[in-house]
């Protein structure tokens, strides 16, 4: 697809976490070339200035009148199809520091063969065709487990040997003559920088190094086994076969028009993505759907996402989106420089990535976050777009299409949801409340902000640029929140330096740390304008950390990986180490003493969308002292970053407590309070706040819920066969006591349709509407039919099917 060029990001900006220093991994710009030595060099080819450096007289420079056959290798602007030879236009000026690093030295003239001659002819070795072997059922792509992907390219991942067969004009003879291959990737290939690769013929071949040996010959064609380092940069290659015969002093060049794909290996143990175990390759990497959970700590929501790595198109858009970054080509070996681009290049503030973010409410020109459930037609839009961000986005949608690009380009890749989520704006390792000397919120300095939700990645690899013992599990995130090193990207942060507070080591550690285990302080100004410590919650943030489980679609809770148990030793050293490298290092010097509790508490699953909300809150006196206190309670609508849209009710509620004593208060919300005030996630904030009058403690509680939405009923019906078509009902009841507007169901399913949303009009209220979906099987096996609505009234309602396709 074309694209248009833009400048690479600066890596010299302040970034996230001042006094820490990062590397981009870009490479040192060689000398510039001159245009008369950089033009000759663009048009010989490596293979023909290593034959002729290998034997001057038979492979004489450009523009002499020595009779040879060869084809000068001809660079193809990409039209999106990605069977051309170049790399699409994207790039045209991020390799421009790449320049020839040497200038071929001049050779003797060599003498004129004469030309024409039968015997001549029938020496002469050509190539008349290349197969790669390249069929999605043949050895190449199962062997590299790429035989999901749609089409029939040639796609292999590094550090494993795979096949092509090289139909020749004779039978090839060992003595006399030669045989090479040649592959390039990125705008300006470079042997110095690996993306123009050279490879030789070898009697048997070894790890580590590029390199072909012959393994079959049958008459004039011969089929070669080739190898890849652990460390080549991934993409696309185009590759061009030379041979030469020296009886008849003549070389021939075979530019092949398709591409081949290298892709990262994760069944390789020495390339940095390895993983060991069969299970979660399976899922980390091969699975093509998965779940996404959100809400709220005490009400989970999980929702299917198609993630689509093997869909049509979507190779060339991920490779397309490394293209446009500002990554050279010779850093696409380095999955940490892989894995930093691509949470830069998946939002697009700073540089046109994919998805343009929007919390605002109003998707008006684009389609509304909670209406995706899937990654497929967002690439899509944004590969045949021409690099056009797609509107829009929100954290779930920036992290599933993360774990698609990521898993597409082999890399191991989950989603990732954490509850009670703090952003931390001034690097201070603490989620801060300021009052007023009256116990008002002061709101220019409370930037800091708990979400409900926020969902980002996991993926797997090796750290080798970090101490012993950080491999394993990174966090990034794709959703733009801070910028670090003046780009809006997050990650690879080591989960183990995450755990145990090592927050000084890249790539963005202290954010990931403050949003899953920081504790929130409150402070109070005194009448000096200084601030005083009155409160602390140790356990207020970083809660039921959650993905989807191997082999299953039932939640797994990872918070054990992020953080040691709440209250525990381990977990206030990993806080304390990690706060002495924060903005507030002294917060922690003046702990306070508390023997009152206040505790929000849920009934079963909590409330439903269009009944009256209620909740207990709890408040525990843990002296053999009476307590008394006033609660000031506050609930507001808030978006699920942790933003108020505004308050809702508000209450004061006396409380007298005996020693030891536990009391129950039951608080409610009418429906009536909140039916026009709810934003995408339904989701409320309710804080209470009081001060003890015996000891002047401060309690304090924020809680956030979610009024629950109800799901789509998908019911197939029929026999599922390939080829075959079927139908299914879909259902959904309105559960508010009033019309929705302008519903539109959305329905997809990766082997089973692609999407199609389905206008369902005004629905009354309590109404139930039913549709049925006809569509034809493409794809056997376990395949799943998701349903999403499309309502500004009410989110977060989808339902998913489960359709078992036999094949024809």
């Amino acid at each position: 697809m074309p694209g248009t060029a833009r400048a690479a990001s600066s890596s010299s900006g302040v970034g996230r976490f001042p006094g820490v220093t990062f590397s981009n991994g870009d490479a040192t710009p060689e000398r510039e070339t001159p245009p008369k030595e950089k033009e000759a060099a663009r048009q010989e080819g490596g293979c023909q200035r290593f034959l002729r450096r290998l034997c001057p007289c038979c492979c004489r420079p450009k523009g002499s009148s020595y009779d040879i056959t060869p084809t000068t290798p001809t660079t193809t602007t990409d039209n999106g199809t990605g069977n051309g030879t170049g790399n699409g236009t994207g790039n045209a000026t991020m390799d421009g520091l790449e320049k020839e690093e040497e200038k071929p030295a001049p050779l003797p003239e060599p003498a004129q063969p004469q030309t024409g001659d039968k015997e001549m002819e029938e020496l002469q070795l050509e190539v008349r065709s290349v197969d790669l072997l390249s069929t999605k059922s043949g050895q190449n792509r199962t062997e590299h487990n790429t035989d999901k992907f749609h089409g029939d390219d040639l796609i292999v991942r590094r550090g494993q040997t795979f096949q092509i067969e090289i139909d020749l004009s004779r039978p090839y003879c060992d003595n006399t003559d030669k045989l090479l291959l040649e592959l390039k990737t990125g705008p300006l290939p470079l042997v110095s920088k690996g993306t123009h690769v050279i490879i030789p013929m070898v009697e048997e071949l070894e790890d580590e190094c590029w390199e072909a040996k012959i393994v079959e010959r049958h008459g004039n064609k011969v089929k070669l086994s080739v190898n890849s380092p652990t460390d080549a940069p991934i993409g696309r290659y185009s590759l061009v076969v030379a041979t030469r015969c020296p009886k008849s002093e003549s070389v021939t060049m075979h530019d092949l028009k398709m591409d081949i794909y290298m892709l990262f290996n994760p069944w390789c143990e020495e390339d940095t993505v390895y993983m060991d175990n069969d299970e979660e390759r399976e899922e980390y990497v091969l699975n093509d759907t998965g779940r996404i959970y959100y809400g709220t700590e005490k009400q989970i929501g999980a929702r299917t996402w198609n993630f689509g790595q093997f869909d049509k198109d979507i190779l060339h858009a991920c490779l397309y989106i490394l293209e446009n970054s500002d990554v050279k080509p010779s850093g696409r070996g380095d999955a940490v420089n892989v894995v930093r681009v691509i949470s830069a290049m998946i939002n697009s503030p700073d540089d046109m990535g994919v998805l343009e973010g929007n919390w605002s409410g109003n998707y008006v020109g684009g389609t509304s976050p909670t209406a995706w459930s899937g990654s497929v037609d967002i690439l899509r839009k944004y590969y045949q777009g021409g690099g056009m961000p797609v509107k829009y986005g929100q954290c779930w949608v920036f992290s599933g299409v993360t774990t698609t690009v990521l898993r597409c380009l082999g890399i191991p890749a989950r989603s990732v949801t954490n509850f009670q989520s703090a952003h931390d704006t001034d690097v201070s390792l603490t989620t801060d409340v300021y009052f007023d000397e009256n116990m008002e919120p002061i709101p220019h300095l409370n930037s800091d902000s708990v979400w409900n939700f926020h969902v980002w990645n996991d993926c797997w690899m090796a750290r080798p640029d970090l101490p012993p013992g950080m491999g394993g599990w990174q966090a990034v995130d794709s959703t733009p929140q801070e910028t670090s090193q003046g780009t809006f990207r997050c990650g690879p942060a080591s989960v183990t330096a995450i755990r145990t507070g090592q927050v000084y080591l890249k790539h963005d550690t202290p954010f990931v740390f403050a949003e899953v285990n920081s504790d929130k302080i409150y402070w109070q100004r005194n009448l000096d304008g200084t601030f005083s410590q009155i409160h602390s919650e140790k356990k207020a943030v970083g809660h039921f950390i959650s993905t989807k489980a191997v082999g299953s679609d039932k939640r797994e809770d990872i918070t054990h990986l992020y953080k040691h148990t709440e209250g525990s030793e381990e977990e206030r050293i990993a806080v304390e180490t990690a706060s002495r490298f924060g903005t507030k290092p002294y917060a922690y010097s003046s702990p306070i003493a508390e023997d009152v509790q206040v505790e929000v508490k849920l009934d079963g699953e909590g409330p439903r969308m269009g009944n009256d909300a209620q909740l207990n809150i709890v408040v525990t006196n843990l002296s053999s002292q009476p307590r008394s206190t006033n609660l000031h309670s506050q609930v507001a609508v808030m978006y699920y970053t942790g933003v108020l849209k505004g308050t809702v009710k508000k209450d004061k509620l006396p409380v007298e407590l005996m020693p030891n004593e536990v009391k129950t208060i039951n608080w409610v919300l009418p429906f009536q309070h909140y039916q026009d005030q709810l934003v995408d996630q339904a989701a409320l904030m309710l804080t209470v706040s009081g001060r003890v009058t015996e000891t002047k403690q401060v309690v304090a509680s924020q809680t956030t819920f979610r009024l629950r939405t109800p799901d789509i009923d998908i019911k197939p019906e029929g026999d599922a066969v390939v080829g075959k078509q079927m139908s299914a009902k879909i259902t959904f009841t309105n559960p508010l006591p009033s019309t929705l507007r302008n519903v539109v169901l959305r329905v997809e399913g990766l082997g089973l349709r692609d999407l199609h949303p389905i206008t369902i009009g005004d629905v009354g209220r309590h109404a139930t509407v039913t549709v049925t979906e006809h569509f034809i099987p493409s794809q056997p096996g376990t395949r799943k039919l998701v349903a999403a609505l499309d309502c500004k009234q009410l989110s977060q309602v989808h339902g998913v099917a489960d359709i078992q396709v036999k094949d024809c």
